[in-house]
């Protein structure tokens, strides 16, 4: 369990770096659905996703730091379920973006429970 929990929090990691990246060089207007965001909360949102990408794996590093990884994916997971209520509210009916941000809301909520539950550090 240990080592799938490791490649689920390194492949969130690495998933998380690269919508950060996304966040920094494309509007939040490239997404309909996600046009209402305001560029500062959009670059904000950016800095908190970098923060957690870091937070998934720096316990790799020190076990001191063993709570980081549950709290990083439920803030994931929040973030996630904020931007499926954000299209819904929208009204956007294309549910392809809802069903990708639920799934990595999915992983992330599973990656939070076994180091909290099944498996810590």
């Amino acid at each position: 369990m240990n080592i799938l929990l490791w490649i689920l929090q390194i492949l969130l990691a690495l998933h998380t770096i690269m919508g950060a990246i996304w966040k920094f060089t494309n509007p939040a207007s490239t997404v309909s659905s996600l046009q209402s965001i305001p560029h500062g909360v959009w670059q904000t949102l950016g800095i908190i996703e970098f923060l957690c990408a870091i937070g998934l794996f720096l316990p790799a590093l020190t076990k001191r730091l063993a709570i980081l990884p549950p709290i990083a994916a439920l803030i994931i997971v929040v973030e996630m379920l904020g931007y499926i209520g954000l299209s819904f509210y929208s009204g956007d009916t294309n549910y392809s973006h809802s069903i990708y941000w639920l799934t990595v809301a999915a992983i992330s909520a599973f990656i939070a429970y076994g180091r909290l539950e099944l498996r810590p550090l």
